[in-house]
C-alpha cells in the first residue's frame, strides 16, 4: 500500500469515526464489507464522503453517504447494467439502509463486485 493509499484510508476511517452512533457502526461495517468484497478498491474521500476507487487518483466508483439515511451508491464512473424486467433500461445506482443483516451483507458484496468485475 502506497503512502497515498494509507493517507486516503486514514481519512476514510477518520470520517467514519466522527459519525454519531448507530450510523458510525453501520458505516464501519459497510466499509469493511466493501474492502473485503473488492480488496483492489482504494478507499478515499470523494466530495466529502467515504468512497472507493480503482486507484488513489481515479474517480470513485462507490460512495457511502450519511445524510438523513445511510446510502451506498454507485457513481456515474462505474459500469452500469440495465436492470431488465419491470425496470427495463433503468440502472440501479443507490441503496438506502438502516441495518445490515446477513442478506444485506450478501447484497452489498454483490453490488461492490459488480463495479470491479
Amino acid at each position: 500500500m502506497s503512502s497515498k493509499d494509507e493517507k486516503n484510508l486514514s481519512q476514510v476511517i477518520e470520517k467514519i469515526s466522527k459519525m454519531d452512533e448507530p450510523q458510525r457502526s453501520l458505516m464501519q461495517q459497510v466499509h469493511e464489507l466493501i474492502v473485503a468484497a473488492a480488496p483492489s478498491l482504494k478507499p478515499r474521500i470523494w466530495y466529502g464522503m467515504p468512497a472507493y476507487a480503482k486507484a488513489a487518483s481515479a474517480p470513485a466508483l462507490l460512495t457511502l453517504r450519511n445524510d438523513e439515511r445511510l446510502n451506498l451508491a454507485i457513481t456515474e464512473k462505474a459500469p452500469f447494467v440495465p436492470a431488465g424486467g419491470a425496470d427495463a433500461g433503468l440502472m440501479p445506482a443507490a441503496w438506502y439502509f438502516e441495518t445490515v443483516d446477513q442478506d444485506t451483507e450478501k447484497r452489498i458484496g454483490e453490488i461492490v463486485r459488480s463495479v470491479v468485475d
